[in-house]
């Protein structure tokens, strides 16, 4: 019998557009957002639980919610 695996969802910044502003990570529910090197967000992905939240936060749109396995 096969098992699948789950799908979980996380957040992904396009760091080349993104202006470090710092929104995404103050509304974080899981501290999984840092402002790297005051260049672009850093998601933790073993944090990030994909609740979108930082998503609609995000002035410059750069962030979106993916499936990954």
């Amino acid at each position: 019998m096969e098992t699948k695996a789950k799908k979980q969802k996380k957040a992904f910044v396009e760091a080349d557009d993104c202006v470090a502003c710092g929104c995404c990570a103050k509304v974080c529910p899981r501290n999984a957002i840092e402002i790297w090197r005051g260049i672009a967000a850093k998601i933790a992905f073993k944090m990030c639980v994909g609740c979108g939240k930082c998503v609609k936060e995000c002035p410059a749109s750069v962030i979106s919610i993916r499936e990954v396995l």
